[in-house]
């Protein structure tokens, strides 16, 4: 099934409609005013119909009171000019390695194309975003990722510019949010000589969940959750269950980072983390207003 296909909703009955309704409004007023942090990634970043039921969304979030905060992925865009100056991708535990050519495309397309194409689908959808990158006001800061070689952990894999987060400042965020704007940040950081680092879309989402004290991180994925290996899908998923899953291979590739943050968040005092599919026309919604929820669930223990 195509990700447009999969995103065309069944029409509802108006008793259907008002069931749905009636089951948002205890989670409207759960959540009046509290934060949650969505990284936004994968099918929902490219397929039209999706782009639209999300940026409708974030939207309805903020009208009902809560603030939402987007991070952006990007990487079918980044491959994609990469391919047109002949360059190919690569890929260490989930982690893109960034010579400086790459990081300057990476600027370029999170930076921009993509950043400003999500702050321009959420305006026309009736919000007001602001798009930001962690060099912004040095909101994110950032230094180099010395990242451990999972066959010899004493060895250190250095990937380019790849950052591993310092600091987050959340002022900046709690100014947007007192304005009624809905931020949208690129993964992008900045170190203490203005150098400029690639950071995982996931692990600043799950680190500003953190800072933020959000009441959900959600994490938009291309598949419905985590999945056993025969491919069923895993949620209430503890941090021992997760060790079991990362030990026998079950989770691989960009899906470590991913858990890793999802894990840090919840133990760090975000009360529900959730990875979900994005390729499921309004999966924010259905998981943040309806009583069933979608996709897995991390649990701090």
């Amino acid at each position: 099934m195509t990700a447009s296909a999969a995103s065309a909703p069944s029409p509802l009955s108006p008793a259907d409609k008002a069931q749905v309704l009636a089951e948002a409004l205890p989670y409207i007023r759960r959540f009046q005013d509290r934060t949650i942090v969505v990284k936004y990634g994968g099918n929902a970043m490219t397929d039209p119909l999706l782009k639209e039921s999300f940026a409708r969304d974030v939207v309805l979030l903020k009208l009902v009171g809560m603030n939402p905060v987007v991070v952006h992925g990007g990487g079918p865009q980044i491959d994609e000019v990469l391919k047109r100056v002949g360059k190919q991708g690569t890929f260490v535990q989930g982690m893109r390695v960034t010579d400086a050519e790459t990081m300057d495309i990476v600027e370029m397309v999170l930076g921009g194309a993509v950043n400003k194409e999500i702050v321009n689908l959420i305006n026309r959808a009736g919000g007001k975003a602001v798009g930001l990158t962690g060099q912004d006001g040095a909101f994110i800061r950032a230094r180099k990722l010395l990242m451990p070689s999972r066959d010899d952990p004493e060895q250190l894999l250095d990937l380019g510019q790849v950052g591993e987060i310092v600091a987050i400042d959340p002022s900046i965020i709690a100014f947007l949010d007192s304005g009624d704007f809905i931020p949208v940040i690129a993964p992008i950081g900045v170190g203490e000589d203005g150098e400029t680092y690639n950071i995982n879309a996931d692990v600043v989402a799950g680190k500003l969940a953190e800072i933020l004290k959000a009441e959900k991180l959600v994490l938009l994925t291309n598949t419905p959750g985590v999945l056993d290996r025969d491919g069923q899908l895993l949620t209430g998923l503890t941090p021992r269950q997760i060790d079991e899953l990362f030990a026998d291979g079950t989770l691989y590739g960009g899906m470590l980072p991913k858990i890793g943050s999802a894990l840090d968040a919840a133990r760090s005092g975000v009360k529900s983390v959730h990875i979900i599919d994005g390729r499921v026309a309004h999966s924010l919604l259905l998981e943040v207003l309806t009583d069933q929820g979608i996709g897995t669930l991390i649990k701090a223990r």
